[in-house]
């Protein structure tokens, strides 16, 4: 089958079957005598292991080696497990500051009038000053701490 084909079969774009030939994650194509690009029922059934993984927010990375474990049939399961492990808590660890966004923008829209006032405790706090323009410890005694905006996470 083609690429549109293969794309179709296994829910991941021509795009980005080619990005994981690119990558690695998947074996260059056979081709054609006009050099178009053909796959077989392995190639997707490998293609839709790695939209599964990558839904589940593994990095490509992670998926390599997942896809090395998966096509290794003496794989010992422990490693797998680990692996997935080692997700959850990043995957937990994400949640929790996912969460403590959400509470120190819950607490800026409540500070906020949303009126015809120019004062913003939204944009004063991004803009790195206290949002009720009291000083630094009771700005951040009263209200949930900042979370890091300039930290990188995978999720980014």
């Amino acid at each position: 089958m083609n690429i549109g084909q293969a794309a179709e079969a296994s829910g991941v774009s021509a795009k980005m079957i080619r990005h994981y030939e690119q990558v690695g994650l998947l074996p260059a194509a056979r081709r054609t005598e006009s050099g178009y690009r053909q796959y077989g029922d392995n190639e997707v059934h490998t293609l839709r292991f790695i939209r599964q993984a990558r839904d589940l927010g593994f990095s490509i990375a992670e998926i390599g080696e997942l896809v090395g474990l998966w096509q290794n049939r003496r794989r010992p399961s422990r490693v797998v497990k680990a692996m997935a492990q080692a997700h959850i808590e990043a995957l937990e660890a994400k949640a929790q500051e996912l969460l403590a966004m959400k509470a120190t923008l819950q607490h800026l829209v409540h500070c906020c009038h949303g009126d015809e006032r120019p004062e913003c405790p939204i944009l004063d706090t991004l803009a790195g000053q206290a949002a009720d323009g009291a000083s630094e410890t009771h700005s951040q005694q009263s209200k949930p701490a900042a979370p890091n905006l300039r930290k990188k996470t995978q999720f980014q």
